[in-house]
């Protein structure tokens, strides 16, 4: 009893002040990241000039990122782990120099890869996941979060054209990015269409999935983790516009057929990575429903064009056709990374193609049976952060109208900067025209005429991209028939004075570089 008193007595003296402590830190941080995303507004006003604001640094410094090589940075960093507290000033320390040699995202400049910036409620969202710090993997522990993702989903299944009359079971499910929702469609359309492989595995079949010569690689991926084989992952030849050719998916399906094999799972594209193509649903469709196979539509880069109905009619004409979808708000919209859904027609075949009885952590099953409220029985892993969360306060801040309005000025902005380099003199664009997604693809060429040596094509615009990160741009390339080319993604934030400046940035490094 004495032992109790003392324990007593100890807490009584001590209370908890966990909050004054997060005030304190939070109040401190706030002092280092409000500069750091009002620098990026700053800078906007100079990126006409084909230069961001010069920052003094330990090298060729703007606000978009002073940039070293890894192993100057990690010096630069001073990473080593302390034996001792370091308490706030130890904190902030460290997390001035990750501020100080980041990427600003939050720069115009930064055009690099399929997302950028995140915005105000974006940053909201996040502190309050991390305030809240659950599980989002069965109702017990995350019962809002459960409703919310539950809600959210639902609403972007409707969106795609799963409506309540036609698919009453329709919905989804929160994923860790489009790669690991193309995956998860992966195993479900196996175990839907050959329910024995989900105990037995792939047994004597020798499963072929098809996928766009344009397509990601997360198909590849997911064929080596679950013991397909990369190899019998076919690609599906394209068009000049870079769409899957619905007489050649079906040319392979049946060859594969006539091998031995058993083709099962189709991935089409909404947005593929490079030229932004968007495949022929309708007519997929078609020979998806002859042969008994499962349609998978990536929509991780493209489909958040569903907001927008007159983007939605043009490039999504069918998508409602589809088995499953995967869909990426955080690459398009500026909901924080990470976000990303796989929708389907039928969410009871999720549950049962990924479902496993586990009475340690599923408790609802009974209670609920039709409602699948433990969602992490719907996915390959346990550990779930409620990531919808972030979507469903960005809907409720801004509305469904503002996404429509930001895919329709992102695509005006595209339409702009493609523009700009055919007026130039010294620019040759690649890809379809218009332009299916939001990014941009050319090569420089002085007086517009393009050399015949592939590789070094390839050098000039490896070179001109790497000189124009110390100017504040960063833009992407990607491999072409004629060597490498500019991929420069834009969104509906992106201002048109940036993309004149970069133009005329490119003209200077290229002038600069001897080219």
């Amino acid at each position: 009893m004495a032992g109790n008193s003392t324990v007593d007595a100890n807490s009584a003296r001590a209370p908890l002040n966990r909050s004054d402590e997060v005030k304190e830190l939070l109040d401190a941080i706030q002092d280092l990241i409000n500069p750091f995303i009002r620098s990026a507004d700053e800078d906007a006003q100079t990126k006409h000039t084909g230069h961001g604001l010069a920052v003094p640094g330990g090298g060729p410094r703007t606000t978009l990122v002073e940039h070293h090589p890894p192993q100057k940075l990690e010096q630069l960093l001073r990473l080593e782990v302390p034996q001792t507290r370091g308490g706030k000033e130890g904190l902030l320390e460290i997390v001035e120099r990750v501020l100080k040699y980041s990427v600003n995202t939050w720069d115009l400049g930064f055009m690099d890869k399929l997302y950028g910036a995140t915005n105000a409620v974006g940053v909201a969202s996040e502190l309050l996941l991390a305030v809240l710090n659950t599980n989002a993997h069965v109702y017990q522990v995350s019962p809002a979060l459960t409703l919310i993702e539950k809600h959210t989903t639902t609403y972007l299944a409707h969106l795609f054209g799963f409506t309540p009359a036609t698919h009453p079971h329709a919905g989804g499910i929160s994923q860790p990015g489009g790669s690991a929702a193309n995956s998860s469609a992966f195993v479900i359309a196996r175990n839907t269409l050959f329910p024995s492989t989900k105990t037995d595995g792939n047994g004597a079949h020798v499963f072929t999935i098809f996928t766009s010569a344009h397509g990601h690689y997360s198909l590849e991926k997911a064929a080596q983790m679950f013991g397909i084989g990369s190899k019998h992952v076919v690609s599906v030849p394209v068009d000049a516009a870079g769409q899957m050719l619905p007489a050649e998916l079906e040319r392979l399906v049946v060859e594969s057929k006539n091998k031995g094999g058993t083709p099962f799972f189709v991935n089409a594209t909404a947005g593929t990575t490079v030229l932004g193509s968007f495949d022929p649903f309708v007519p997929l469709s078609t020979i998806c429903k002859l042969h008994n196979l499962w349609l998978h539509i990536d929509g991780s880069w493209g489909g958040s064009v569903v907001f927008n109905s007159q983007y939605r009619r043009t490039r999504l004409a069918g998508v409602e056709l589809a088995d499953s979808i995967a869909v990426t708000p955080h690459k398009m919209l500026g909901v924080p990374m990470t976000c990303s859904f796989l929708l389907g027609a039928d969410l009871r075949q999720f549950h049962a193609a990924l479902t496993l009885p586990a009475g340690y952590l599923f408790h609802n099953a009974a209670a609920y049976p039709a409602d699948m409220y433990d969602l992490a029985d719907l996915t390959p892993q346990c550990g779930r952060r409620a990531d919808s969360l972030k979507m469903f306060l960005a809907l409720q801040y801004y509305g469904a109208q503002h996404f429509s309005e930001l895919v329709g000025r992102a695509y005006d902005n595209a339409e702009y900067l493609l523009a700009l380099v055919k007026q130039h003199g010294d620019f040759v664009a690649v890809g379809p025209e218009p332009l299916p997604c939001l990014q941009v693809c050319f090569y420089f060429a002085r007086g517009g005429r393009l050399g015949d040596d592939v590789e070094e094509n390839g050098q000039v615009t490896a070179a001109i991209a790497a000189r124009l990160i110390s100017r504040g741009f960063m833009v992407d390339y990607s491999p072409g028939e004629k060597g490498r080319f500019f991929r420069v993604v834009v969104n509906g934030g992106t201002g048109r004075s940036t993309l004149e400046g970069l133009v005329k940035g490119i003209a200077e490094v290229a002038a600069q570089l001897g080219y």
